[in-house]
């Protein structure tokens, strides 16, 4: 009997130019000593000029197919959570797709900006808990070096590139398996994180080209503000419907957005931050890819391994947020 879905394999890849906040003092106005103290980040990745997207995703699927042990025809689903997609249209899922040399099942995108790989994990897990799939890859791989105004200060200290992620399998064992997740939106803060320019509703014209109205916009002080209390309340009502407390939780792989705001969850949550899974040191904030890219760091140098139970939670754009409970 199928209790679910449990994640049998990680991988992650990250671009190999680092950019240091030294770096950055060369382009705007800011400072090491700020950024750090602010954001808790130090260096951050920069895709290629000759990557894309899909090839970031590429990278990271192989790695959790491999080490789920099975081969990319064997998937039944590709589910990526993107908004720095190859193009706007088709979804970066149908590139990954063709790029696994693979073809009739389902793949598409999720855009739930940093929520999105706990979005997609969501949905995968729900298709194998139905019976109809099998093993489904979810991808969380943003390219942000290209959407971000590099003139803004305010938001370029911030970004990374990046990709990560898990291949879900049947569970048919009350050991490792998602135990629980949560998916919540709060529309009323849209216009505090958002591309403003480029779809439908304010098409990219030279004019929003020149005022870079292509490019990320954030009002920091609100998502500061929800980003703390939403994700506490996220985790502990995965916790609740799992029946578990804080001390049941090995390790939290949250969102890398900025070590205050996770520093505050753990206060909030009762558990250590020496449980946090954290190297937002070392990539900075890479949205979607921060928790599958995290996690697939702990789990090859040993710290996260079989039995234990990790809490995962983001904040993004929308503003969603969400949050799952994995035992391994």
């Amino acid at each position: 009997m199928v209790l679910g879905s449990r994640i049998a394999g990680t991988g992650s890849y990250a671009p190999a130019r680092v950019l240091t906040n030294a770096d950055l003092e060369r382009l705007v106005d800011t400072s090491d000593q700020w950024i750090t103290e602010r954001t808790g980040i130090k260096e951050r990745r920069i895709a290629a000029d000759d990557e894309c997207t899909s090839d970031m995703a590429l990278r990271a699927a192989r790695a959790a197919l491999d080490a789920a042990q099975i081969q990319a025809p064997e998937l039944d689903m590709i589910v990526v959570g993107t908004i720095s997609p190859d193009r706007q249209l088709p979804a970066c899922a149908t590139y990954l797709q063709q790029k696994l040399g693979i073809a009739g099942m389902p793949a598409f995108d999720v855009s739930a900006a940093c929520a999105g790989f706990l979005y997609a994990l969501s949905i995968g897990d729900q298709f194998i808990r139905s019976g109809t799939h099998r093993h489904v890859l979810v991808v969380g791989v943003e390219l942000l070096s290209r959407v971000i105004n590099w003139a803004d200060r305010n938001t370029c200290v911030l970004f990374g590139d990046g990709a990560g992620a898990v291949v879900l399998a049947p569970a048919t064992e009350d050991t490792g398996r998602v135990l629980s997740s949560r998916l919540h939106t709060d529309s009323t803060l849209t216009e505090s994180l958002f591309i403003p320019a480029g779809g439908s509703r304010e098409p990219l014209t030279p004019v929003g080209l020149e005022e870079r109205r292509n490019t990320v916009q954030m009002v920091g002080n609100d998502i500061f503000r929800v980003a703390v209390k939403n994700l506490s309340s996220a985790s502990r009502a995965a916790l609740e419907v799992a029946g578990l407390g804080p001390n049941d939780v090995d390790w939290v792989v949250p969102h890398q957005a900025n070590l205050r705001i996770i520093a505050q969850v753990s206060a909030r949550l009762g558990i250590p931050l020496e449980r946090f899974v954290i190297n937002i040191d070392r990539f900075g904030n890479t949205s979607s890819a921060s928790i599958p890219l995290a996690l697939d760091e702990a789990v090859r140098d040993g710290r996260a391994r079989a039995g234990h139970t990790v809490l995962m939670c983001a904040l993004g754009a929308g503003i969603s947020w969400a949050s799952a409970l994995v035992r391994l």
